[in-house]
């Protein structure tokens, strides 16, 4: 509804009703109004574009870890067990890890159990147990169904498995050739397990001998755990 001022002249009269342009400028005004809506939802003020995206990206969930940010090590790919989908090793960056060679026909094979209840029992304060199952010591079935069927039917593993991986000698993958570089072992039999701290630096290795539930490897995982 448009309202109209009255106004009075120097001479005190009072000019109340519009003159003809007035109500020309005015029906012009109420025309452009009520088509506003259909094109300024498209049309954005400048700068509020700007301003729409940066509140959309902040809302937004960060990504766990870029490979900008990535520690060297975890900067790998690996594809998942149960669909061979690739996964980013760069997600667990800042967590504490137990990087595990594993085999589906070893006489070790049974830590499987011990490892998924590290995995439960401390997950909620940051570990994440890694399996990589490997035929490097021919005690792995080359039927990736079959190794998947031994982890999560019969051991019930819920922890992140994936395809079967070179873990020793010239052929290694550069996760483990790192890993068994800096801690001076590489793997010498199924079920050698790496700690692996927050900040991506491998801490210590343990052999096969070592049960998951051996003070020994606990107690190194709390300490990882607790380090800041």
């Amino acid at each position: 509804m448009t309202t109209y001022r009255t106004e009075r002249s120097t001479a005190g009269h009072i000019f109340g009703a519009p003159s003809q342009r007035t109500i020309t400028w005015a029906l012009a005004g109420l025309l452009s109004a009520a088509v506003a809506p259909s094109w300024a939802n498209s049309a954005a003020p400048a700068g509020a574009g700007s301003a729409q995206g940066s509140a959309a990206a902040a809302a937004t969930p960060a990504s766990p870890a870029s490979p900008a940010n990535c520690p060297a090590l975890l900067n790998h790919s690996f594809k998942r067990l149960q669909d061979e989908k690739p996964q980013a090793l760069c997600q667990y960056s800042g967590k504490v890890l137990l990087v595990v060679n594993t085999a589906s026909y070893c006489g070790f094979t049974g830590q499987f159990e011990g490892l998924e209840a590290l995995n439960a029992k401390y997950a909620a304060r940051g570990l994440v147990v890694l399996g990589f199952p490997s035929n490097d010591f021919k005690q792995e079935d080359a039927d990736a169904k079959k190794t998947a069927d031994v982890c999560f039917n019969t051991y019930g593993v819920k922890f992140p498995m994936f395809t079967e991986t070179k873990v020793k000698g010239s052929g290694a993958h550069p996760l483990f050739a790192d890993l068994a570089k800096v801690t001076g072992s590489q793997p010498s039999w199924n079920f050698n397990k790496y700690l692996v701290g927050r900040d991506g630096k491998p801490i210590a290795h343990f052999g096969s001998m070592t049960n998951p539930d051996s003070r020994k490897l606990t107690s190194a995982i709390e300490a990882a755990l607790a380090a800041r």
